[in-house]
């Protein structure tokens, strides 16, 4: 896809930084619209549906957190965060709701362009060699082409990096992965919010499966986790 072909939606409340970003990225080829507060965001992202969605956590109306809560056809759109904190509590709630990267101002233009190339290219990647693969597992079912998750026949309320987290290890059982290897294919950057972000979203994965499910998830100590074909 060129980059005339996909979309991205600047959102920051200070016209100043939205018009540099708008800049930035209409010089490159890409169509870009700008909203200035959490409200025009969505509205914006409903109508221009981009690929790519610039968001600043600090807004009126909706902060970007509520923005990235509440946006639609979340799987079509890629997150990048903009903030002027370097909280990692911040870092790891972005991530959580299904951020794909976060950058804490001020910061480079012309890295955050090339943090969105990649990221672009990542979730066009993702788009074609989508594989259309089920898991079951007992009474747990995982469909990786609907992204759901049913067990004892209800779905399971997943997060997208929850969902992603898992849907890698059960469909590539016995796989071992370094906490790098996971934060790399699931959040697309390495040591952004670091192992802990792993860990803690396998913690939440486990209590949400619960026994015996939770085993399907297991700990290679000094190493990182492989997912299970079949309950131990």
């Amino acid at each position: 896809m060129a980059n005339e072909d996909k979309r991205i939606l600047v959102v920051d409340d200070e016209a100043s930084i939205a018009g540099a970003i708008s800049y930035g990225f209409r010089r490159e080829g890409y169509r870009v619209d700008t909203a200035f507060d959490g409200e025009e965001a969505l509205a914006k992202a409903a109508s221009f549906r981009p690929h790519l969605l610039v968001l600043d956590v600090m807004m009126p109306k909706l902060n970007g957190f509520d923005v990235c809560r509440r946006l639609e056809n979340r799987e079509e759109t890629g997150i990048i965060f903009l903030t002027v904190k370097n909280d990692i509590v911040d870092k790891v709630l972005g991530l959580e709701l299904g951020a794909d990267d976060y950058m804490t101002k001020p910061f480079d233009i012309r890295e955050l362009i090339a943090r969105a190339k990649a990221l672009l290219r990542r979730l066009e990647s993702q788009g074609r060699e989508k594989e259309t693969k089920a898991v079951e597992i007992g009474e747990l079912s995982l469909s990786a082409d609907n992204r759901t998750v049913k067990l004892n026949g209800k779905s399971l309320e997943l997060t997208p990096k929850e969902f992603d987290l898992l849907a890698l290890l059960l469909t590539r059982p016995n796989r071992v992965y370094t906490r790098e290897d996971l934060l790399d294919l699931v959040w697309g950057m390495e040591y952004v919010g670091g192992a802990r972000t792993v860990d803690i979203h396998i913690q939440r994965l486990r209590k949400k499966l619960g026994e015996p499910y939770q085993a399907l998830l297991q700990t290679v100590y000094g190493i990182g986790y492989k997912g299970l074909g079949e309950l131990p």
